[in-house]
């Protein structure tokens, strides 16, 4: 198994410091490359819906200069916000700073306040993230082409600098509806999966989906499924299980806000896709130790054999400051589960 952290960079201003907070992200990111980890993952976020990272891209870069072994992934790069082109030339340029470290994740948005601030209908956000993939992987992988889409024109033109992975960075796609999962295998690119936001009848049908049309579309090179959990890990469980209750309980309030303001989650119909979401995160609370890595150790080395055999875990990501945690313990984390779990799952 290979493990990464992640962060959508949720922000509390009553707790939290935009310069301390990117810096101490920074320097425990840093930290991790020694500890022996192999990815982190930066979301993208704006208007303070949730996090503070409007640009992934540009944190990752700054990232790059102060680690040599790290992936650089975005958790996710929204698509429909941005000329396509942008995204392609700025990532490109991530890529070859990084002497071609990039996991380029990608998803269509989830956020109310990101289309309404960018002006775009959330009606035209699937239609949008199509066109703009397309558009970033033609850009990425022909010597020049032009397009012709429904949102944007291009004529034919070359994009400058191409990336350094060849024939393009891989490219992963946020996956939780499920319309998204065999789209994703027919393509050949990598997932992302979040099992305690996703019911797990959902998650399961979506993933024999797109392990489907992998298969159906001949894909073997694909790169490694990456899975999404909590870690709270100490050696005294009861101050593991303490620390996770305190910490996902700010993250799932901001984050239900976010995502299902009080108005627009009275209105959904109960046959509605999100309520499924807006369950997941309402009951997270009551089903923690299902839904998160927790505890000793040992609860942990127990825990990660269990999910790696639920879902055929190749790579996992933890989500390691979420809620306004501590950052110094957050940092005692990733030392205890580096030095007494990580090895074990080599």
């Amino acid at each position: 198994m290979q493990f990464g952290l992640l962060t959508l960079f949720d922000f509390f201003p009553d707790r939290q410091n935009e310069f301390a907070y990117y810096q101490d992200t920074l320097d425990l990111m840093v930290y991790a490359e020694k500890l022996g980890f192999d990815s982190v993952w930066v979301g993208e976020e704006h208007f303070y819906s949730l996090g503070i990272c409007p640009n992934p891209q540009l944190f990752l870069t700054a990232l790059a200069r102060e680690t040599s072994r790290l992936r650089l992934g975005t958790s996710v790069s929204v698509l429909p916000l941005e000329n396509p082109l942008r995204k392609a030339e700025d990532f490109a340029m991530l890529d070859i700073l990084s002497g071609g470290r990039l996991n380029f994740g990608v998803g269509k948005g989830a956020y109310p306040k990101h289309f309404e601030g960018f002006r775009i209908a959330p009606q035209e956000m699937r239609a949008r993230y199509e066109e703009a993939l397309e558009i970033i992987e033609r850009a990425w992988t022909q010597e020049s082409f032009s397009y012709e889409g429904q949102f944007w024109q291009i004529p034919q033109l070359s994009l400058s600098p191409k990336p350094l992975q060849k024939p393009h960075p891989p490219i992963y796609r946020g996956l939780g509806s499920l319309e998204a999962f065999e789209p994703a295998g027919a393509k050949g690119h990598g997932a992302l999966f979040v099992p305690w936001l996703t019911p797990e009848t959902r998650l399961k049908e979506g993933i024999a989906r797109y392990r489907a049309a992998l298969r159906a579309h001949g894909h073997q090179a694909v790169p490694p499924s990456t899975f999404v959990f909590f870690l709270f890990i100490d050696q005294d469980y009861r101050q593991a299980l303490a620390e996770a209750r305190e910490t996902t309980g700010r993250y799932v309030e901001l984050g239900l806000l976010s995502l299902f303001p009080p108005a627009l989650a009275a209105q959904l119909p109960p046959d509605d896709p999100r309520r499924g979401g807006l369950d997941m995160i309402t009951s997270m609370a009551d089903h923690l130790e299902e839904r998160a890595i927790i505890g000793t150790p040992r609860d942990c080395r127990r825990r990660l054999a269990e999910v790696r055999e639920q879902w055929g875990i190749e790579h996992i990501a933890f989500y390691f400051h979420a809620g306004a945690r501590d950052i110094t313990r957050a940092r005692q984390g990733l030392e205890l589960f580096a030095k007494e779990v990580m090895l074990e799952f080599r």
